[in-house]
């Protein structure tokens, strides 16, 4: 079988990195990939897979099921939304839409999961069961995509028994993958603070509330949070990258907002931290005499892969990939929406390596990001072969 996706990824090579290019020129933000979803359904259908569409607009569930559909259930996931960027590459096929860039990967997570599409639609004679084919919008901004269609409905008329996704990884030599068993990525929650008190001439301090020292003194002090309080051995984070004064040299505003992120690697955590942070803004604002709004906006759950399937799927990478290109690798504070998967269903998240041979790559989230599509076959081909593989093991967490 090996063999058989191999040369099955070589057939349908050229038409996946086609693919991604149609879709690196035509990016669409989150919410918005109305084109991206219509030009998926013109592939399904060219394949002849059945989907349902409309999960969250764009969202799209193909399927395609082998002999005896309901023995066992494999989801395969990829994101299609593009970020607000203005690309700066000198690719032929650059973006066409001014500053719309697929600048994280999406539209290689897409081809890749279309190129395993046609990989097992070929071979849905020789296994039993369904491949689900998730097609998600808005990985980018909360409350994400992932969330959204599972309360639409996304499984109602059939749940899976995993599910499997990928992302590109830069800094990663391409034709080798990353996993992580356990813990992978962060929670990400946003942090808005509002300190409110009394404003007015910077020479007269005694007769206000200063409240840009006491937004220094509430920042300084939520850093209390990881360094007294959250237990050395859960990576936590707490940065704030944004703070608003709006006052001038001798004038001290009524108001200074503060915005900032917190990342963890445990749920239970996540919610005390929350609390802390409450407590801590609003009790130091207090004894300056001034008062502190907290609103936390809670944004994707951590990313937990099973352990007994991220084994396997390590295994079977060894197989298809050889030991040699098959990497174990840390966490990431970074998160992603494929969180909601994982906390609900068995699942394994993890990297394939886009670095360029000669040329800069880029990183995430720039204007120059720009993949090496050699990476298109190993995205393409390792997902048809772990779909396959594990829908040929009954996996129990004694393995």
């Amino acid at each position: 079988m090996k063999t058989k996706i191999q040369e099955l990824t070589q057939k349908y090579i050229q038409d996946i990195i086609a693919i991604r290019r149609h879709l690196h020129s035509n990016p669409e933000l989150s919410f918005e990939e109305h084109k991206t979803s219509a030009y998926i359904k013109e592939n399904l259908d060219k394949m002849g897979i059945p989907y349902k569409d409309g999960f969250v607009k764009t969202g799209i569930l193909g399927r395609i099921e082998g002999k005896n559909p309901g023995n066992r259930t494999i989801a395969l996931r990829a994101d299609m939304d593009a970020l607000p960027i203005k690309e700066s590459t000198d690719l032929e096929f650059t973006s066409r839409n001014e500053g719309v860039m697929h600048a994280c990967g999406h539209d290689a997570h897409t081809a890749a999961l279309l190129g395993a599409a046609m990989i097992l639609n070929e071979l849905k004679t020789e296994f039993e069961g369904t491949i689900l084919l998730i097609f998600q919008p808005a990985e980018e901004v909360f409350p994400g995509g992932a969330k959204l269609m599972m309360e639409e409905g996304l499984f109602s008329d059939i749940e899976p028994d995993l599910i499997i996704g990928q992302h590109v990884l830069p800094n990663m030599k391409t034709g080798h993958v990353g996993f992580k068993r356990g813990m992978y990525m962060a929670s990400g929650d946003e942090v808005h603070l509002t300190v409110k008190g009394k404003g007015g001439h910077a020479a007269m301090p005694h007769a206000l509330t200063d409240n840009v020292l006491i937004a220094s003194h509430i920042i300084v002090a939520l850093q209390q949070i990881v360094s007294r309080i959250v237990p050395a051995q859960i990576p936590t984070v707490l940065s704030f990258g944004k703070v608003i004064a709006d006052g001038a040299t001798n004038i001290i505003p009524e108001k200074v907002t503060i915005a900032g992120t917190l990342r963890t690697m445990n749920e239970e955590w996540r919610a005390k931290i929350k609390e802390k942070i409450r407590d801590i803004a609003q009790s130091t604002a207090k004894c300056m005499g001034a008062e502190c709004e907290v609103d936390i906006k809670d944004g994707y759950p951590v990313v937990h892969n099973t352990e007994y399937i991220t084994e396997q799927a390590i295994d079977f990478s060894n197989e298809y990939l050889g030991k040699e290109n098959t990497e174990l690798m840390d966490i990431r504070m970074t998160a992603e929406d494929f969180g909601y998967f994982s906390q609900k269903y068995p699942s394994t998240f993890y990297r394939f390596g886009v670095a360029q041979d000669e040329t800069e790559t880029g990183s995430l989230h720039t204007p120059q990001f720009n993949l090496n599509e050699k990476s298109l076959e190993t995205a393409a081909g390792l997902m048809a072969y772990l779909g396959f593989k594990f829908m040929k093991t009954h996996n129990t967490e004694d393995q």
